[in-house]
Parts: structure tokens; C-alpha cells; sequence
């Protein structure tokens, strides 16, 4: 098994399903396993989301790298997926996780912790 996830091909029956914008991407919204608190929401196109369905790690498309981002290589903060949902449009992607550390890039718990407007 490759660590590479441009070498990994979604499956036909759910590529058919997903609606990629133009870039070829869709939004990934990520929830903590158990208590269901948004944790981030990251970009994926199909190699992320084929990656992710094959090896259970989060891995994401960084859009300001241009490059694969696999959740917690480099921090430490390693998501295990335990759940790939579509909505009903297949425009969205929902990953249930077992968060390991933080899940935002600052180190934080959330990434929705910082900036409450209500």
C-alpha cells in the first residue's frame, strides 16, 4: 500500500455520487467520534477521499501548498476515521474521527473555538 494519495483511485459507485466544484474538490467536514463536535472542515478530491476509505487516516488537499496533507504526518495530531459520509447532494463529505491532539493547524482543539460570533 502505497503512502501516496494521488496513487489511489476512488470507486466508480461513489466518485458518480460526489459534486466537485471547479477546482475538483469537496468540502470535508470533520466531527469528533462520540460527541459529534465539529472539529475542521478541509478540502478533499478523489485521491484524498480514496486514501482516506483505504488506510482510515484523514488526509486532505491543501489548496495554498497544492498538495496532499495526511492529517498529523508532520504534528503528531493523527486523525483515525472511523465514519465517510456523503450528504444528500454528495456535495459534502462528512469523516467521523478519533482525534489524536489538536485538530486545527494552530495546535487547538477545534478549529471553531477561537472566533465565537453568537
Amino acid at each position: 500500500m502505497s503512502d501516496n494519495p494521488q496513487e489511489y483511485e476512488l470507486d466508480w459507485d461513489v466518485e458518480k455520487r460526489l459534486k466537485l466544484n471547479d477546482a475538483g474538490l469537496v468540502p470535508a467536514i470533520v466531527q469528533a467520534d462520540g460527541t459529534n463536535e465539529v472539529l475542521m472542515m478541509a478540502w478533499m478530491d478523489t485521491h484524498a477521499l480514496a486514501y482516506t476509505l483505504a488506510t482510515r487516516r484523514g488526509t486532505y488537499f491543501s489548496r495554498s501548498r497544492n498538495e496532499y496533507w495526511i492529517k498529523g504526518l508532520t504534528s503528531g495530531n493523527v486523525q483515525e476515521v472511523t465514519g465517510v459520509a456523503l450528504d444528500c447532494d454528495g456535495d459534502t463529505v462528512l469523516l467521523t474521527v478519533k482525534q489524536t491532539g489538536g485538530a486545527c493547524h494552530t495546535g487547538a482543539h477545534t478549529c471553531f473555538d477561537n472566533d465565537v460570533l453568537l
